[in-house]
């Protein structure tokens, strides 16, 4: 079992390393070949176009960074969350659960990186439906982010851990009554 184990966590490792190699590739791919910084949009799909955005902030823009300080505490921040994920995730043992992690991971790290060397985010990925935009502009760091975050969710809510059922163990909170 330990082999498998281990082998589930290095692909984790893997998966976070793909993820944020991807996303900085295709961000340098974005503000060199296509220009996007200075076109400033590309118009792709009747919904989905390539727009150019400095995001200095977190989620939704929150915690915006004016000033150094606050752009080297929200890397801290960041580093010291993707240090959590790390750790949580070489504790985990099911391919699923640490998948969910991996791609949070990645996608911390292609951000980590940007706010680090850049002082901000290149997000690009913009997705509406005419005038209506669902999402803030976004990049692929932030997708693997939120799909992680739904992968934890769903597993954590609709995943039942079977060794415990099937060795006697009562899940925590419940007693038999004998």
């Amino acid at each position: 079992m330990s082999g498998l184990v281990t082998r589930n966590r290095l692909i984790g490792l893997a998966l976070a390393a793909l993820v944020a190699i991807l996303d900085q590739a295709v961000k340098l791919w974005v503000v060199g070949p296509l220009a996007l910084r200075q076109v400033g949009q590309i118009e792709l799909l009747p919904f989905f176009d390539l727009t150019y955005a400095e995001n200095r902030g977190v989620s939704l823009g929150m915690l915006q960074a004016s000033n150094m300080e606050m752009r080297w505490g929200l890397v801290a921040l960041t580093a010291g969350i993707a240090l959590v994920v790390l750790v949580w995730m070489l504790r985990e043992r099911k391919l699923g659960d640490i998948a969910g992690l991996a791609l949070i991971l990645g996608g911390a790290l292609g951000n980590i990186k940007d706010r680090f060397e850049l002082g901000y985010v290149i997000d690009y990925a913009d997705f509406h439906i005419g005038t209506f935009r669902p999402f803030l502009i976004f990049n692929i760091a932030d997708a693997a982010i939120t799909i992680g975050v739904l992968i934890i969710l769903a597993r954590s809510l609709l995943v039942r851990d079977k060794g415990a059922i099937e060795t006697g163990d009562t899940p925590r909170g419940e007693q038999h009554n004998a």
